[in-house]
């Protein structure tokens, strides 16, 4: 009897997670000549459903052109099942005679495998491929689709700070990241001298206070003429709350009470704020919202190599059993070694950038911070310096 794989996305596209699908292709087919491999529509609840597609047939050429392609081909969930929902999702794994399941998504998409595997006889195996544009999985270097958005954010606060030295004010870019930096912190990676923006970076690991924020942009400004400002838009006060009620904008919740931060109605509340701070001066705020994310003009070589080697090697986890693929440091000729843990070993588990990437008491990536992400990026552009 041949083997039978089922494959899906879960939470939010990015610019890889196709190549990660297309690594799971490769590898079954190379592995199990003549295995079936079926694609569930939108997550888990595709297979809740029975809403398979079947890739088993895809050509070589389809398959090349997937693995380029951003965004998430076989459409995603963020469904969180309960166990009436998980027990229908096993129930359609074994009517299909799965083999095993490979799940690409985060820390809540390894959490949905660890409850299925423990509801399971152990006749499939649930393996779990790391994807995520926040780089908060626990045990990774890095995650696949982080180092896509990242030059995004990159390349976008470059192109900004010279917007803003030819005709200076007060920029603000709010950059998703619910509970991790790493992705606005991302701004200052090719920061070279005190003068370059953005100025201040501010991160959801750090205690945020309006006051200090218009403090700081004050003082930039004296500094530097402009102020260029990067800002998770997790950012939250000391008690916990999100800057969205500090400021009490108008907010939005999904079905399990979250705060909505990517919406526009915070940028708004940031930019009110400074207009009363700063009247008279030329102040912009850009909700960055879900650009970064699956951005077809900026995706990262190294990227989608290692999101498809975590779709192979997610291939021969599932043939010892369940696990989640993990993605190590990177060297200096940028290969990064592509292991597995347990899946409880990420489930639900959130990792945040540590405190030693910024300096002490600053809003600035500190030389250990700078070095992760020039290991992970590339050089910067080289532009000619303004004659400002």
């Amino acid at each position: 009897m041949s083997k039978v794989f089922v494959v899906a996305q879960g939470g939010g596209p990015t610019a890889v997670i196709n190549a990660t699908v297309a690594g799971v292709v490769t590898a079954v087919r190379q592995r199990y000549p003549g295995a079936q491999i079926f694609g569930a529509r939108h997550g888990v609840r595709g297979i809740r459903n029975d809403h398979f597609i079947d890739l088993s047939a895809i050509s070589d050429a389809d398959l090349q052109r997937l693995a380029h392609t951003p965004g998430a081909a076989l459409g995603s969930t963020r469904d969180k099942p309960d166990a009436a929902y998980c027990e229908r999702i096993l129930n359609q794994l074994r009517a299909v005679a799965a083999d095993a399941f490979i799940y690409v998504g985060g820390n809540d998409t390894a959490g949905t495998l660890e409850v299925l595997a423990g509801a399971d006889d152990g006749k499939i195996a649930f393996v779990h491929a790391p994807k995520t544009i926040d780089n908060d999985l626990v045990e990774n270097d890095h995650t696949p689709g982080f180092i896509s958005a990242a030059l995004f954010v990159a390349h976008a606060f470059r192109s900004v700070d010279l917007d803003f030295q030819a005709l200076p004010g007060v920029y603000v870019g709010i950059v998703m990241g619910r509970h991790a930096g790493f992705l606005t912190a991302s701004s200052a990676a090719w920061r070279r001298s005190e003068s370059d923006g953005p100025h201040l970076v501010y991160v959801p690991e750090r205690p945020f206070s309006i006051e200090g924020f218009l403090a700081d942009v004050r003082d930039a400004r004296q500094r530097f003429g402009r102020c260029v400002v990067a800002m998770s838009e997790g950012v939250a006060g000391a008690d916990g709350r999100p800057l969205a009620e500090m400021l009490k904008a108008e907010i939005e919740r999904d079905a399990h009470g979250n705060v909505q931060l990517s919406t526009g109605e915070l940028g708004q509340a940031v930019q009110m704020e400074l207009a009363r701070e700063f009247p008279g001066v030329r102040a912009r705020v850009d909700t960055f919202g879900y650009l970064p994310r699956s951005f077809s003009g900026l995706i990262g070589d190294v990227d989608r190599r290692e999101a498809f080697d975590a779709g192979v090697h997610a291939v021969a986890v599932a043939a010892e059993g369940n696990g989640s693929v993990t993605i190590g440091a990177s060297t200096e000729e940028r290969i990064s070694k592509i292991g597995s843990v347990p899946l409880d070993a990420v489930a639900g588990k959130t990792r945040h950038m540590p405190d030693s990437f910024l300096l002490p008491d600053s809003q600035h990536l500190s030389p250990e911070g700078t070095r992760y992400f020039t290991r992970l990026l590339p050089a910067p552009p080289d532009i000619y310096a303004p004659f400002l």
